[in-house]
């Protein structure tokens, strides 16, 4: 009973990351459902029976890209560091996640393509984000309370800022490397662009 229970858990994840791959690479309209079932060693047939169609396969990636992060972020135990050191580790932790998982930007470059009609119709994102928010609040309150923060910072806007510093840069690295003459994409620029983001997320916080 327990192996028959493993079994479709196992079949969905590999779709999933079949599926995470195919719609990294080819977007949602370039995708194909033949090149997700042959890449998950699975048929047609039983990638409908767990997630319908090609649009709700797609919503399924975009959850378990968010389940991911989440999980992931919450395995950085901000609530247990001093509030700098929170904050440079979440900064820290978001640069280096975008750097090693760069399909997770493409897959939001896609949806935001299609005007989130996809997460709109998601039952699981809200309760995904809810929580970190909380957490970054925390922070936000604890460094207030320390003295070293100012006051009236709005944890989703400071999040937002925080993932924007890294995704713009990392999204646009080919034409801005082309603009300023610059290989963004090589270690040293990496290194003083996560030092940059650093300082200027502190720099604004700090009272």
């Amino acid at each position: 009973m327990r192996g028959s229970q493993r079994d479709p858990e196992r079949n969905q994840e590999r779709i999933l990351r079949a599926a995470t791959e195919e719609f990294a690479r080819h977007g949602l309209g370039g995708a194909r459902v033949d090149r997700i079932a042959a890449g998950a060693g699975a048929n047609k047939r039983m990638l409908y029976y767990y997630y319908g169609n090609k649009e709700d396969l797609f919503l399924a990636v975009l959850e378990a890209a968010y389940a991911r992060i989440r999980s992931a972020e919450r395995e950085l135990r901000l609530a247990d560091l001093e509030p700098e050191k929170a904050i440079r580790r979440l900064v820290t932790f978001t640069w280096d996640y975008y750097l090693a998982h760069p399909e997770f930007l493409t897959l939001l470059s896609t949806e935001n393509l299609h005007e989130a009609r996809h997460l709109k119709r998601s039952k699981h994102i809200a309760a995904l984000h809810s929580p970190f928010a909380a957490t970054i609040r925390d922070v936000l309150r604890r460094g207030v309370a320390a003295g070293k923060f100012r006051r009236g910072v709005d944890p989703v806007q400071l999040y937002i800022s925080i993932a924007a510093l890294g995704y713009f840069y990392l999204g646009n690295r080919h034409t801005l490397s082309t603009i300023f003459r610059r290989p963004l994409h090589a270690p040293r620029h990496k290194a003083a662009r996560l030092r940059h983001m650093i300082e200027l997320v502190l720099g604004y916080l700090r009272k």
